[in-house]
């Protein structure tokens, strides 16, 4: 079995800075794509950034210069790092990766969410 546990969440003003963390932990064979999304309320989640397991990012145009997704793939680790934040960016993020186990193909697992509050 595969966790994602994501870290970082809180509460800051507009303009300051957040960094997300999500590890995944188990049987783990192999780690390719992995993604930040975010679900405001009562909106549809969306895609925040992505990052491969070579390095190549993509950003959503909305946090696109403000925001860095990263990797550490010797931990099994994801990262988003966002500054210059706005009230808009307030959501629940998520954390997905898609990792293959001992054995068995790649699939998507999800993180459980971590709160993120920008007050203006």
């Amino acid at each position: 079995q595969v966790q994602l546990v994501e870290s970082g969440g809180g509460l800051v003003q507009a303009g300051g800075s957040l960094r997300l963390s999500c590890a995944a932990s188990g049987s783990i064979f192999s780690i390719n794509v992995m993604r930040w999304y975010r679900q405001a309320p009562g909106k549809q989640r969306e895609l925040v950034a992505a990052i491969s397991n070579s390095g190549s990012t993509n950003y959503a145009d909305s946090v696109m210069g403000r925001f860095t997704i990263s990797r550490d793939n010797a931990k099994n680790t994801v990262y988003l790092q966002m500054n210059s934040l706005k009230p808009e960016d307030t959501a629940v993020y998520y954390c997905n990766g898609l990792i293959a186990t001992m054995g068995g193909p790649p699939r998507g697992y999800w993180g459980q969410g971590t709160q993120v509050t920008v007050s203006s």
